[in-house]
């Protein structure tokens, strides 16, 4: 069973940094590329970023790209979103999801999800 259990988020000033965590079984790291997913109020899901399993290579949706950078630590078996430089426009619900591609919208939403955690962008 795959399971992904986010935390990190909250309440930051533009301009401000927070990382994200998902944790998640060596099973999944081995097997599924992991990504982050938002959901702003009203709109649909964003594919955020995205860490293959096999080689590492990453996605950035363009919107975050220079600001957020995705890792993983397998000896954690956690999957983190560094964000900096955080603008009011990146508040939302943060999800961890697998499987995930390089993509920003998907026509078929990954299989499974977190349980998601607020990021809050405001002064």
């Amino acid at each position: 069973q795959v399971q992904l259990v986010e935390s990190g988020g909250g309440v930051v000033q533009p301009g401000g940094s927070l990382r994200l965590s998902c944790a998640t079984s060596r099973f999944t790291l081995d097997h599924y590329a992991i990504g982050w997913f938002r959901q702003a109020p009203g709109k649909e899901h964003e594919g955020v970023s995205c860490i293959s399993s096999t080689d590492g290579s990453t996605y950035y949706t363009d919107s975050v790209k220079g600001r957020f950078t995705i890792s993983r630590d397998n000896a954690k078996n956690t999957v983190y979103l560094q964000m900096n430089n955080l603008k009011p426009e990146d508040t939302g619900i943060y999800y961890c999801a697998a499987p995930c591609s390089s993509a920003s919208y998907y026509t078929v939403l990954p299989e499974y999800w977190g349980h998601g955690t607020q990021v809050t962008v405001s002064s």
